[in-house]
C-alpha cells in the first residue's frame, strides 16, 4: 500500500493541549481542498480524536479479512483506533504494541493513491514517533505549538528528537495565537504572542503561520465537521488554508533537495 503514497507528513507537538489534532484535521482538509488526494492517520492510540472531529461511529470493514477499508469523510480517507474500540475503553498497551498498531494502520489499510498521508501523532517523543521514524520514509514533520514558554520548551525537545532520527522539519505552526473580540475587533494575545515565530527562528526552520482562537473551532470539532469544511470563511479556516499552501511548497522543496542529494550520491558511486 505504501508505494501509492507520495508524501508522509507528521503533525507533532512536544506536549498535549496545543490543538495538534485540530490542526492535523483541518490541514488534511485544506490540502484536499487544494486538489490533493489525502489520508489522515490518527496515530494517537491513547487519545484518538479523529472519530469525534469527523463525526459518525462507522466501523472499518475488511472484504478479505486482511485489508482494512478506511473511513471516508469530507473527501479524505481516515483511520483511527477510535473507529475500532468502544470510546470508553482504555487502551492499556505497552510501547511496542503502539508502534505495531500504527504500522498496521499504514500497511494494511487500503489508502489507494495519495498525494499526502497526514499523521496525527501523540504528544511527546515516544515509541510511536520512533517506530514511524525507523520504519517509514517520511517526507517531513510539522511542529504545532502555542505561544507560551511552557509549550515552546517542548517544541525544542521534539525538534531535537526528529533531528536525531533524520526527519526533516517542514516548519512550525503557532496555534491559539490570539483572540479577536467580536465587539471591538481587537486582537487579544491570551497566551502571549510571537512565540511560535521566535521558536522557528531559533530552530532555523520555516514559520508556517499562526491560527487564532475562535469558539467556532471547538464547536465544529465537537459537532463532527472541522472548521475548514463547516466555516471556510472563518479566520481560522483561512489561516489554515494559507498554512496548507506553505506546507505544499515546503514539501516540494524537501523532495527536490532529497532528489539532488540522491543524484549526488549516485554520481559519487560512479566516480568511485
Amino acid at each position: 500500500m505504501s508505494d501509492n503514497i507520495k508524501n508522509l507528513i507528521l503533525v507533532a507537538s512536544g506536549k498535549g493541549g496545543v490543538g495538534k489534532s485540530t490542526i492535523a484535521s483541518n490541514l488534511a482538509l485544506s490540502l484536499a481542498n487544494n486538489g490533493a488526494n489525502v489520508g489522515l492517520l490518527d496515530a494517537d492510540l491513547y487519545g484518538p480524536s479523529i472519530p469525534t472531529m469527523f463525526g459518525g461511529s462507522e466501523r472499518p470493514t475488511s472484504p478479505d479479512g486482511k485489508i482494512i477499508m478506511p473511513i471516508e469523510k469530507f473527501g479524505i480517507k481516515l483511520m483511527s483506533i477510535g473507529y475500532m474500540v468502544d470510546p470508553e475503553q482504555a487502551m492499556v498497551w505497552r510501547g511496542p504494541m503502539l508502534g505495531g498498531a500504527v504500522m498496521q494502520f499504514f500497511n494494511d489499510v487500503a489508502w489507494g493513491d495519495l498525494d499526502y498521508l497526514v499523521f496525527d501523532l501523540p504528544p511527546g517523543t515516544g515509541d510511536v514517533q520512533l517506530s514511524i521514524a525507523q520504519q517509514l520514509k517520511v517526507t517531513g514533520h510539522v511542529l504545532v505549538t502555542t505561544p507560551q514558554d511552557v509549550a515552546l520548551a517542548d517544541v525544542y525537545r521534539a525538534k531535537a528528537m526528529f533531528d536525531k532520527v533524520g526527519i526533516a522539519p517542514l516548519g512550525v505552526i503557532e496555534n491559539m495565537s490570539y483572540f479577536v473580540c467580536p465587539e471591538c475587533d481587537h486582537q487579544h494575545a491570551i497566551f502571549s504572542n510571537g512565540g511560535g515565530e521566535k521558536a522557528a527562528k531559533k530552530l532555523d526552520v520555516p514559520f508556517l503561520g499562526s491560527v487564532p482562537i475562535e469558539p467556532r473551532v471547538r464547536e465544529c470539532g465537537d459537532l463532527g465537521e472541522p472548521i475548514v469544511s463547516a466555516s471556510p470563511d472563518s479566520l481560522s479556516a483561512q489561516a489554515i488554508g494559507k498554512i496548507a499552501k506553505a506546507i505544499e511548497l515546503a514539501v516540494e522543496r524537501e523532495n527536490e533537495q532529497k532528489e539532488k542529494a540522491s543524484k549526488g550520491r549516485s554520481a559519487l558511486r560512479i566516480i568511485q
